[in-house]
């Protein structure tokens, strides 16, 4: 599971606000294969790819998630969540050939990495969905009776946790179907090795 780093800033403003000028950002980072077939090209990204698990994946998608939370102890002895900020950077990892290729070759790679990216890329836009839910449920959070705001910090916390497994669940219900048999990824798969 991915640590959720936390910043705790204190800011200026008075009221409770979510933050809905953020951008995140996006990076993506390239590993070599070499091959000047699609098989060649296959056989290289199971030699390169990136562990996953056991294994080695044809990409992937991580992230780096900080935020800048602004915790106000209140006059009645309760504390709020005043407002939280992500930064959030998202990377893809990618193969890319190491030289050029030939016409052929070129064209069911084209393919194949344009359908590899926009599969990854879904899974930046579940990174995406997490970050607002965390937003959404810590601006405002309340906590009666915390003074030194530790009450509202854990109830943070917990909430996390049911985000963080309902991200995981997405994106394992979405590697599920694409890359099973019939699936989007098995397909390009198929088409670059057999093209």
């Amino acid at each position: 599971m991915k640590t959720i780093s936390l910043l705790f800033l204190a800011l200026a403003a008075m009221t409770v606000t979510a933050s809905a000028d953020w951008r995140p950002v996006e990076r993506i980072e390239h590993y070599t294969i070499n091959g000047t077939t699609g098989l060649e090209l296959y056989r290289s990204i199971g030699e390169r790819g990136p562990t996953v698990g056991i294994g080695r994946a044809i990409a992937y998608t991580d992230f780096d998630l900080l935020w800048s939370r602004d915790y106000r102890p209140q006059a009645d002895g309760s504390c709020v969540l005043a407002s939280a900020r992500p930064s959030l950077t998202i990377t893809y990892r990618l193969p890319r050939p190491a030289g050029p290729l030939p016409p052929h070759t070129q064209r069911l790679w084209d393919v194949f990495i344009a359908g590899v990216e926009k599969h990854e890329r879904v899974h930046g836009e579940i990174i995406l969905d997490m970050t607002r839910q965390i937003e959404a449920v810590s601006v405002g959070l309340r906590a009666e009776n915390d003074p030194g705001c530790q009450k509202v910090r854990a109830e943070l916390q917990r909430k996390l946790v049911g985000i963080s497994e309902e991200r995981h669940a997405r994106n394992r219900e979405f590697d599920r179907v694409e890359l099973s048999e019939g699936g989007n990824v098995h397909q390009l798969v198929l088409a670059l090795v057999n093209g």
